[in-house]
């Protein structure tokens, strides 16, 4: 089953006489479980793509399917409410609070959830204890390295139990030991059931994929399984 599915998406800004077509009609399919890397060159149209799969922006023309809804029918309100309660979002930059402590950091998305304020901490302490942070709850994320602070975004993106996790460039920022730890992380969240989809132009971040799918000028030119992935796991 898909949990999300684009059909013939097309985002322009501006408008269509004038405008940059950013996507034009890109139709993909994603089933629950699968790990998909999605690349091409600057200005291919991969951060564009993942902007309407993260429901952050709405499409030109085109539908987008996530976890069974028609996202281009539902309103502002209803659209924050899938993206909070399905999807997990990792950033190159970390979007962290840098004079906030690490659990406080992580405490974040649970402010618009249904969660009981008393389960927050407990919740928080295992996400951490998942990527390995456990000793840094109490630091500030300016006392973190780059590495720490990635999984601190991670922590934080499964605080809503997200069927779906968006990273975007999630090693850009990050030198290849680090990179590479991080990887490790949100592979082994793709273990354990979660759908990742990872925006990347880094070929050994795309070989954790089992998919992958190729932007160019805004248009998929390719969309093939992924054999450095198989022969990996052969191999481990």
């Amino acid at each position: 089953m898909a949990l999300l599915e684009t059909r013939d998406l097309r985002k322009v800004y501006n408008d269509e006489v004038s405008g940059t077509v950013a996507l034009s009609g890109a139709t993909v399919s994603i089933p629950e479980g699968q790990f998909v890397a999605i690349m091409g060159p600057s200005g291919s149209g991969k951060s564009t793509l993942l902007h309407l799969l993260g429901l952050l922006d709405r499409p030109t023309s085109g539908q987008y399917f996530l976890n069974g809804q028609d996202s281009t029918r539902l309103t502002e309100s209803e659209l924050a409410r899938l993206r909070n309660e399905t999807i997990g979002f990792i950033f190159q930059a970390f979007n962290l609070l840098p004079r906030t402590t690490v659990l406080d950091n992580v405490l974040l998305p649970l402010r618009y959830s249904a969660l009981p304020r008393s389960q927050w901490r407990a919740r928080a302490a295992e996400r951490l204890e998942q990527v390995g942070l456990t000793h840094r709850l109490n630091h500030t994320t300016a006392q973190l390295s780059g590495g720490e602070k990635q999984r601190v975004a991670i922590a934080r993106a499964l605080m809503n139990n997200p069927k779906l996790i968006l990273a975007d460039e999630p090693t850009g920022n990050l030198d290849s030991v680090s990179g590479a730890h991080v990887m490790e992380t949100i592979d082994s969240l793709h273990k354990q059931g979660h759908t990742i989809v990872v925006i990347t132009h880094e070929t050994p971040t795309a070989s954790y994929a089992q998919r992958i799918i190729q932007l160019k000028d805004g248009a998929i030119t390719s969309d093939t399984e992924n054999a450095a992935e198989r022969h990996r796991e052969y191999h481990k």
